[in-house]
């Protein structure tokens, strides 16, 4: 047989073996999926799939970018997540989400609610937001910030309707206005300086608030380098979901932390601007002052 005829067959076999891999993968992924109440062991996961734990592992790793466990982890708190926003208490959402106890729940949830599951479930009562209102070259800008970091800044044209927007974010907390040498100022004044004379964007600590799947797009975008962009699809791919380009748009237009995680650096793959949540004027400014 001539050389490259085996060349191709060996091409196809091993095409074959990752289409089936991959195959094992997803429906390991829908498993955890629908076992939320219960924990699953890696070895009892490769059971239902028929493989090595450890090639599993790998393999779920290259698919989603996580582990099987953090996978899990990541699905418990989002059915916890929704279960507040759909208005059960604490007690019923915890063990809707299989944690077993209040005291579980908090120490895995708050990575990403930002704040304790029964202030998340109140809109934010008793969480102390401070925030800063200035004028900025692209209207005016509102910066936000819980103990742990920045969770919020908007742009807009009118303060009332940005002070509205907060509200919205979290309805029970307490707003109140940064006062002068507070970290808002100081975090308010860096990103000014950001936005209207170009300096480097200002590494800032950020309160994060979102799934783990829009994390990890957030956290991607950190990385983004000033100037450059990237398509969906391509952000995507690498981050390790390619076929989740519509699932990276929407973690775009949910990112309440503008300019500071850079969604506006994502772009259509032909170029266009597509969306963005502050205006795609705003887009095309940031785009082009990064240019600079």
């Amino acid at each position: 047989m001539p050389q490259d005829a085996i060349t191709n067959r060996r091409t196809i076999r091993r095409t074959n073996l990752a289409k089936k891999l991959h195959h094992k993968v997803v429906i390991a992924a829908q498993y955890l999926d629908q076992e939320v109440e219960t924990s699953v062991t890696l070895k009892h996961l490769a059971s239902v799939v028929d493989l090595p734990p450890s090639a599993l592992r790998r393999a779920f790793i290259n698919c989603f970018g996580v582990t099987p466990r953090a996978y899990h982890a990541s699905v418990r708190r989002q059915t916890f997540r929704n279960a507040l926003q759909d208005g059960a208490n604490v007690t019923d959402a915890t063990y809707a989400a299989g944690y077993g106890s209040s005291s579980r729940v908090v120490g895995h949830s708050g990575a990403n609610l930002g704040m304790t599951p029964s202030q998340f479930r109140r809109g934010g009562k008793d969480e102390n937001i401070r925030w800063a209102i200035d004028h900025c070259q692209h209207g005016l800008v509102l910066l936000a910030a819980t103990k742990r970091g920045v969770c919020c800044v908007q742009f807009g044209d009118r303060q009332d309707q940005l002070l509205d927007a907060l509200e919205k974010e979290f309805p029970n907390a307490q707003l109140r206005q940064a006062a002068d040498g507070k970290n808002v100022t100081a975090w308010m004044h860096a990103l000014r300086q950001h936005l209207d004379h170009h300096t480097p964007c200002p590494s800032l600590p950020l309160d994060m608030r979102g799934t783990a799947f829009q994390v990890r797009v957030w956290q991607y975008l950190l990385s983004s380098p000033a100037g450059e962009t990237r398509s969906y699809s391509a952000v995507a791919t690498d981050i390790g979901k390619p076929t989740a380009h519509r699932a990276v748009a929407r973690a775009c237009a949910t990112n309440r932390v503008a300019a500071l995680i850079p969604c506006h650096r994502v772009l259509h793959a032909d170029g266009k601007l597509g969306g963005y949540r502050w205006g795609t004027d705003r887009k095309s400014k940031l785009l082009a002052n990064e240019a600079k």
